[in-house]
């Protein structure tokens, strides 16, 4: 049976990818986005419920992250709005040992309807699609907690896993923590890029004020600087979110892209070996 399919961030790193999965499989999705029609505004709660009118599922995304303070009081009345709607399912992007993103996860599942909960490690995409794109178009990588292992997750697992929980049943009730199949450092992840393009790409391991000194300087602002500092420390570092798990292999029969296969197939795109403004 063909659902009616709402998804939030649907412009998004795992939100664009989802949306095309389900409109190659014929159900009908409205994207939950500033730019649509009915627009989603997660500062415009009163348009809300013309978003969600008549849909059958969401798919939560919160930007920029569900640790940000205000996510919280959000999410609860987004579920408020859906349960008055008639939404019968919410599947939530969380993150992996984030504890506010846990506070947000707790008020989906006692929301009444049915979930599912995606935790999510970091983003392979996030060297491609996000903050760590552009030191690398400029050959010069440098960051903190250089040694730290990350097991990177590809945003095409998570699209894969996220439309399993939107249309079968079998995933409600669950909590799948989504991770790649290894272990990678910042420097490791830097080497593998500069071999796949061939380009030259350097590292330095540098301080977490040192860091935030220089996001400081490029004029990048203060919530996204405070987010950053969190996600380094709280998250990053966090003894949780280097534990490899194998949910993608449970939910899809198969086993998580591994980052190497995800650093030749964006090398092939060209994305990294853009010009870069002077």
């Amino acid at each position: 049976m063909k659902k009616n399919i709402l998804v939030l961030g649907g412009k998004g790193k795992t939100g664009r990818r989802i949306v095309a999965r389900l409109n190659e499989l014929g159900h009908k999705v409205r994207v939950g986005s500033r730019s649509e029609n009915p627009a989603f505004d997660w500062d415009k709660p009163a348009d809300w419920p013309a978003v969600l009118e008549g849909m059958d599922s969401i798919y939560i995304t919160y930007q920029p992250d569900l640790a940000v303070p205000g996510a919280k009081e959000a999410i609860e009345a987004l579920t408020r709005v859906a349960k008055d709607q008639g939404v019968q399912k919410l599947v939530l992007l969380s993150g992996k040992g984030e504890v506010e993103a846990e506070a947000c996860e707790q008020l989906v599942i006692n929301s009444g309807l049915d979930y599912t909960i995606v935790r999510a490690s970091w983003f392979s995409q996030n060297f491609s699609e996000s903050f760590f794109l552009e030191p690398i178009l400029h050959g010069h990588v440098a960051l903190p907690q250089a040694d730290t292992k990350v097991p990177y997750v590809d945003a095409e697992d998570i699209a894969d896993v996220a439309v399993e929980a939107l249309l079968d049943t079998k995933h409600n009730g669950q909590i799948y923590e989504l991770t790649g199949s290894r272990l990678l450092t910042f420097r490791e992840v830097t080497a593998e890029i500069a071999n796949a393009t061939g380009s030259e790409l350097a590292f330095t391991a540098i301080t977490l004020p040192e860091y935030t000194e220089m996001l400081t300087m490029h004029g990048v602002p203060e919530d996204y600087i405070w987010l950053i500092n969190y996600l380094f420390v709280e998250v990053l570092d966090n003894e949780n979110n280097q534990i490899i798990s194998h949910d993608i292999e449970k939910v899809l029969g198969r086993k998580a892209k591994d980052f190497s296969d995800y650093v030749v197939e964006t090398a092939a795109t060209g994305v990294w070996n853009q010009p870069v403004e002077a």
